[in-house]
């Protein structure tokens, strides 16, 4: 495999649909997918030519520490259902290149366990916060327990968004386990065995691993209660009191305004996401490409800025960083390459890449990322 394009179908060939389309697709009609790609794929490099570089340096510091390459596994949801301890191999293969592993509240396996499991990872955590408050914050001061000490903020998902192909595929949560859904799984008898299964057989249904004990229930069980239920009505006053008590890094994802962007920034953010989730919430929402340059020319010294949806090769990570972002995350390319391959799959991902990100910058005759300029 050597493209995305390999192993994303290789992730369609063995994963049941509902779980592929629900990493994959996007929203509504889709045209937010259509755009990142054009977005991206509208914008040129400059080469230079004769400047003498023997080899290129990816390194990076992103958040005040050192990173092998300007990127970040974004954080992604139910990941353990892609591979059996998903969100454990994939901080692994997040240590093993030496980039920050984002973990998300919507995990099947709890930071405790990831931290376990992958004692080198560099854990950050993303937080959808639940009404009851209280709860949050225990949650919060677990993960600082884990040492994690970056903490991202979703803030551009009030509700679910429209998603047709979920509820067609009987994929949503609870898990609706209809007949249409449960001979989907039957064909990947891999899949079957693999992953659900080993749930079953070690301990039954895989549930949200950091709910609370008293309100976690099955992915198959009706919707969670009250208290740990997402908060939709979040504002700016809860990111004024998160900030004013967790003690670590936090950053803002899911930004679109330079206007929200200068809020994020008062509030005493560290850093933010101008992201659009992927094209998976609003379908006529602008790609992060076209609202970067603002952004960044006004506040790009005095917070931490980074880019993510869209990326499918190591040039649309240069192209994010030549419009001044300072990283890059990705989803859902590390998770068809967890699908494909576990967690050596997730490396070959980030390896492509990284490999990508070198080739491309000996071509423009550039040692670093931050000597591309775009035509």
């Amino acid at each position: 495999m050597l493209t995305a394009g390999d192993y994303r179908e290789a992730a369609r060939g063995r994963l049941p649909r509902a779980v592929f389309e629900y990493i994959d697709r996007g929203t509504e009609g889709e045209q937010a997918l259509c755009a990142l790609r054009a977005s991206l794929d509208g914008l040129r490099f400059m080469p230079r030519m004769l400047t003498g570089h023997a080899e290129r340096d990816l390194t990076a510091q992103v958040m005040g520490q050192s990173a092998a390459m300007p990127v970040v596994i974004a954080p992604t949801a139910l990941a353990g259902l892609v591979s059996h301890d998903g969100e454990v191999k994939m901080a692994r293969a997040a240590a093993r290149m030496g980039i920050p592993a984002c973990v998300s509240t919507q995990s099947i396996t709890p930071i405790e366990a990831i931290r376990a499991g992958a004692p080198e990872a560099r854990l950050w955590f993303q937080l959808y916060a639940w009404k009851d408050r209280a709860l949050t914050r225990r949650l919060l001061e677990r993960v600082a327990e884990t040492g994690v000490s970056t903490l991202v903020l979703t803030v551009d998902t009030p509700v679910v968004p429209l998603r047709d192909y979920n509820q067609r595929n009987g994929f949503g949560m609870p898990l609706r386990l209809r007949p249409r859904l449960m001979a989907d799984m039957a064909r990947h008898p891999r899949w079957l065995v693999g992953v659900m299964l080993r749930y079953l057989l070690a301990g039954g249904m895989p549930t949200y691993g950091h709910y609370p004990p008293e309100f976690r229930t099955s992915i198959t069980r009706p919707a969670a209660a009250a208290p740990v239920r997402l908060e939709n009505l979040l504002n700016w006053d809860d990111v004024r009191d998160l900030r004013r008590w967790w003690k670590g890094e936090l950053i803002v994802k899911g930004i679109f305004s330079l206007d929200d962007a200068r809020i994020c920034h008062n509030l005493g953010a560290d850093g933010i996401v101008v992201s659009s989730h992927g094209g998976r919430n609003i379908d006529s929402a602008p790609p992060p490409a076209e609202l970067l340059p603002a952004i960044v020319g006004a506040l790009g010294d005095r917070i931490e800025i980074f880019a993510d949806s869209g990326v499918m090769r190591g040039s649309d990570v240069l192209k994010y960083l030549s419009l001044g972002a300072r990283g890059v995350m990705t989803g859902r390319l590390p998770l068809w390459g967890l699908a494909s391959g576990g967690e050596a799959g997730a490396v070959a991902v980030l390896e492509m890449i990284r490999n990508e990100m070198d080739v491309i910058l000996a071509l423009l005759g550039a040692r670093s990322p931050s000597d591309v300029s775009l035509a």
